[in-house]
């Protein structure tokens, strides 16, 4: 039971470290939308889209006067539009109208972001994948709100190497088509291992095809709340500093959980989970890289980076999910670079790289995020990069993502801005010898052998 005390509780995390409630996102099935007219479609998805999401902005508003809980974004996900434009999608032109339709619809709502222009290929390209793959630059360069992710690989099914040298391409294909916008379009496309079905944050974010009509996902970020709590330990065991991590944790959540189950009574919607992951954004304090510091390192990226990750990481789920009815999506520890002040400062002074960046998402909540890097870079190297962040999730048995930003134009030594959440980014070195040979091979990576399991 979410009392008043808690909500107060809540009130001094709120004005002074940066709790926040990042989005409140409607996952909404598409499937009752399909049929092999395009043009059909598309009015089938808007209207399920705005009849569905026609209350999300003054929702959020009232959750956010009732309660003085800040919620950042208002977002939509839905059905991965490879599976629901299959039937009526024949060119690339079909599959960019629909993300124009996606992209009027949550304009119309008030949603800031919509996910789901996604494709599940981790064991295949379906034609339909395949096209929706290559109408990707076109899409993201000509709508404002359309978020794109493609699942490359599994530990279920192994690695999707076709798909991934395609991505590789694409990538730079959406670089180049924004250039004159510093590349920006490149932070609306992630691709993942393991994909989660419920997921509020973007890029990554559509709703499962095993999931009902719509639901409610609340994400929920705290860095700064953490970061706050933790100068009280200093010079404390690892069992008070475990501790103070869990009970933080579990404040955070609550207020997730709280805007959760109202927003779910409110829009008559049931409610799906809260994702606990500490999302930082630029403001000073509000940090995963300064929680890193706290804990005893100089810089994000010195020796013990990976062992503090794994520890705040962990203390951090198990802290949230004693506070949630249900607790899912990527919870824990995102660390992306142009968000986060303390990963800026860390990789300004040259104590973190692209590989220790790597290592580090063995452990953290999702993987390489918001990296810029020459754009220059050949789009068989980008293929090298996204490989190697996918044989983590799947040897691991977790999700793990890529978001790249190769600034076309731009080298290391320069500095990219992006504005507001998005913050700003160095450019960060390559590692320049080829795979080329290796991202040429064609087939499937195959599962490890401890993905049968009966």
């Amino acid at each position: 039971m979410i009392n008043n005390r808690e909500v107060l509780e809540t009130n001094k995390m709120i004005e002074k470290d940066n709790l926040d409630v990042r989005t409140i996102t409607i996952g909404i099935s598409l499937l009752s939308c399909m049929t092999s007219d395009i043009n059909e479609l598309n009015n089938n998805i808007y209207n399920k889209i705005t009849t569905i999401s026609s209350k999300l902005d003054e929702t959020a508003l009232k959750i956010e006067k009732e309660y003085g809980i800040p919620i950042v974004n208002r977002r939509i996900a839905v059905t991965p539009i490879g599976i629901v434009g299959s039937s009526a999608c024949k060119s690339v032109d079909d599959f960019v109208s629909i993300a124009k339709t996606l992209d009027k619809a949550a304009t119309k709502v008030g949603a800031d972001l919509i996910g789901g222009f996604s494709a599940l290929v981790s064991e295949g390209m379906t034609d339909s994948d395949e096209m929706l793959i290559k109408s990707i630059p076109k899409a993201l360069t000509n709508t404002n709100r359309v978020c794109s992710s493609i699942n490359l690989g599994s530990t279920k099914d192994g690695i999707n190497m076709d798909a991934v040298r395609l991505m590789g391409e694409t990538l730079l294909e959406v670089a180049n088509l924004s250039k004159d916008r510093d590349s920006v379009d490149c932070m609306k496309l992630v691709v993942f291992c393991n994909a989660p079905d419920n997921n509020p944050f973007m890029a990554g974010a559509f709703h499962g095809v095993t999931g009902g009509d719509a639901v409610i996902n609340v994400g929920v970020s705290g860095p700064g709340v953490v970061r706050k709590a933790l100068e009280s330990v200093r010079g404390e065991s690892f069992e008070v500093l475990c501790e103070k991590i869990k009970t933080t944790a579990f404040k955070v959540t609550r207020v997730g959980q709280l805007v959760a189950k109202e927003a779910s009574k409110m829009l008559s919607i049931p409610f799906g989970i809260v994702d606990l992951s500490l999302a930082p954004t630029p403001a000073i304090g509000d940090s995963v890289a300064d929680i890193l510091c706290e804990i005893g390192l100089e810089y994000a990226g010195a020796p013990g980076t990976t062992a503090a990750l794994a520890l705040l990481n962990d203390q951090v789920k198990k802290g949230g999910v004693m506070a949630s009815s249900y607790v899912g999506g990527l919870s824990g520890a995102f660390i992306p670079v142009s968000e986060d002040q303390g990963m800026i400062n860390a990789a300004e002074a040259g104590a973190i790289t692209l590989e220790k960046l790597e290592a580090m998402t063995c452990v953290c909540s999702v993987g390489l995020d918001m990296i810029a890097i020459p754009g220059s870079t050949k789009a068989t190297t980008i293929s090298g990069i996204i490989a190697d962040e996918m044989a983590l999730g799947m040897i691991n048995q977790k999700t793990t993502a890529v978001r790249l930003i190769p600034v076309i134009g731009k080298d290391v030594g320069d500095s990219v801005e992006f504005g507001g959440l998005f913050g700003y980014a160095p450019i960060m070195p390559v590692n320049k010898f080829s795979c080329d040979d290796f991202v040429n091979r064609r087939g499937r990576i195959p599962a490890p052998i401890h993905s049968f399991k009966n």
